[in-house]
């Protein structure tokens, strides 16, 4: 808050725009043109100013500006207000400073339908500045403008006097900062060490406190070799000397029940894996033995082979039929369908690939699309009849992967074929 704040003997130069909202009863008139005529009630303000800060927190303004409207008739004529005004100011003297000020000042009318005149006006309001930089200011003002009202509103008699008429302004301006101090130039530091040359017993040679006088340390470990009880090799508080990794698996030797064999949590020793297979000791229901990876319950560790059940459903699947060049699954192919329903079921573990065939009778990318959607098909049948989808994949091989002769009808026939795979991880 206190930087860039506003200092004694400092100058604003600045401008402004912003908006003025003119009461009916304006009064900014000739008395030749009466009765008044109203004013847009919503014009531009846009002026300069410049003001002088004896102190930080008070100051004085002076303002000039221009606010062109319109007269509220049939053709809106042109109608040109300005003025001068100087008021006194007074801020709290931070960066982002609120203030109110009060003043007095003209505001004269130039027109052909509402003539020439100059009245006297008083004003006062709130605001806030915030200091940008040392140079650049903006700044936020609402004001209330106060002029005399004489009570010739369309036409009337004077009304004995007494009366006033309100205006307001909404502005926004940027202002240059002028007159602050120049700052002090830093003390002297010959050595660079942060130390003024007055402060400093050495001041030709960076050191460091008390004194700003060097202290060696040879091993660059920012321990200083006066308390450094290694002070060839790079260490650690409290007495800079290095704390060993000797096996490198990230635990301190104080902290590793195996120091010179490469560990894991919580105590720096390895966890075995006798057989090989992947599958750490702690977790291997067969520890001596390797995991047969066939894609059945190959998280156990234990060898194994696919049951029976599964192998049906491994390779091509004979009795899944679909509608002539389409990807709907014919009524009769339900129960091979169902079949496989019932393994996949029996068998949680067990993941499969579905992969989707064809002849390569027609264009081929319109049957490795049509093997794709075959494939979902299968996909969508198993899942809903209660296979978890994430349980199975689809792949649509077109006719890149026949199993027999495309020369013949038979063979044609043996090469649309769905095929399933027992996925491993």
């Amino acid at each position: 808050m206190r930087k860039y704040k506003p200092e004694r003997n400092m100058a604003e130069l600045g401008v402004y725009g912003g908006l003025l909202i003119v009461s009916d009863d304006h009064d900014f008139f000739h008395p030749d043109t009466a009765p008044q005529i109203p004013l847009w009630k919503l014009g531009p303000d846009v002026g300069a100013r410049v003001g002088f800060y004896p102190l930080s927190f008070l100051g004085v303004e002076v303002e000039g500006g221009a606010m062109p409207t319109k007269a509220r008739t049939d053709l809106n004529e042109n109608v040109l207000l300005y003025g001068v005004r100087g008021h006194a100011i007074l801020q709290l003297p931070y960066r982002v400073a609120p203030f109110i000020l009060g003043g007095y000042g003209m505001v004269g009318v130039s027109s052909e339908v509402v003539g020439n005149d100059i009245d006297p006006v008083g004003h006062y309001g709130i605001g806030a500045k915030i200091y940008i930089n040392k140079w650049l200011m903006a700044r936020l003002d609402a004001r209330h403008l106060i002029g005399a009202y004489q009570g010739r509103q369309r036409g009337d008699s004077d009304n004995g006097g007494g009366a006033f008429t309100n205006h307001f302004q909404i502005l926004a301006g940027l202002s240059v900062t002028l007159g602050r101090k120049k700052p002090a130039p830093p003390p002297k530091d010959s050595d660079g060490d942060y130390f003024a040359d007055a402060d400093d017993t050495c001041p030709y040679q960076p050191g460091i406190d008390p004194d700003g006088c060097p202290v060696g340390d040879s091993d660059g470990d920012q321990v200083l070799d006066n308390v450094d009880a290694c002070p060839t090799e790079a260490g650690v508080l409290p007495d800079g000397c290095p704390i060993r990794d000797t096996d490198g698996d990230g635990f301190m030797d104080p902290d590793d029940a195996c120091p010179t064999e490469a560990g894991v949590e919580p105590d720096g020793c390895p966890i075995r894996d006798k057989d090989g297979d992947g599958i750490l000791d702690e977790v291997d229901k067969c520890p001596d033995e390797p995991e047969t990876k066939n894609g059945y319950e190959d998280a156990d560790g234990c060898p194994d082979e696919i049951p029976e059940q599964v192998k049906e459903f491994t390779g091509v699947i004979e009795g899944i039929y679909f509608e002539f060049n389409s990807d709907k699954i014919r009524k009769k192919s339900e129960k091979k369908l169902s079949k496989a329903a019932e393994v996949l079921k029996e068998f949680p573990d067990i993941r499969v690939e579905i992969s989707g065939h064809t002849d390569n009778i027609g264009d081929r990318d319109v049957n490795l699309d049509l093997s794709q959607r075959r494939a979902e098909s299968v996909r969508q049948w198993l899942i809903d009849n209660g296979i978890d989808g994430s349980r199975i994949t689809t792949r649509g091989a077109g006719p890149d992967e026949p199993i027999d002769t495309n020369d013949t009808k038979a063979g044609q026939a043996k090469n649309r074929r769905i095929e399933f795979k027992v996925l491993t991880d």
